[in-house]
């Protein structure tokens, strides 16, 4: 796969986290939407649970903690610029809602299965006892 086959847009098929210790969990569930776009230079991802949580009471701003920290744990965003270098893809993440990944390199091994589907997969919080593999499945979006 090259960087050329590698741009456009993917939309989410599913997401999956498999501890060390053999467990499998649905971080947003195993109903989502979302895409991840891959530009020139630039990239951007959203996920999130579908349907997503209405607010109980409250506007955007004015809703309540709990609204708030619901929503934030049923969706997730980042962009920025990013390198492939055939085997890897490395986002240099700008701005995001998880505000620690801000200024970071996130890698992930693209595994392409076929013209329109790929898989990233990840290792994340290495060398602690939540450490897993974050698997992410994309199917290549035509309708854009």
């Amino acid at each position: 796969m090259t960087k050329q086959d590698l741009k456009g847009r993917w939309k989410i098929v599913s997401w999956s986290q498999e501890y060390d210790d053999g467990r499998r969990v649905f971080p947003f569930g195993e109903r989502l939407e979302g895409f991840i776009e891959y530009g020139e230079e630039t990239m951007f991802c959203v996920i999130s649970r579908s349907p997503r949580t209405r607010f109980s009471s409250g506007g955007q701003w004015d809703a309540s903690d709990a609204d708030k920290a619901k929503a934030y744990n049923e969706y997730l965003t980042y962009a920025g610029g990013y390198d492939f270098d055939g085997e890897f893809v490395t986002h240099q993440i700008e701005l995001c809602i998880f505000p620690n990944w801000q200024g970071s390199s996130q890698r992930r091994k693209v595994i392409c299965e076929g013209d329109d589907e790929i898989t990233l997969v990840a290792r994340i919080e290495e060398g602690t006892s939540e450490a897993r593999t974050a698997i992410l499945a994309w199917r290549r979006d035509h309708a854009v």
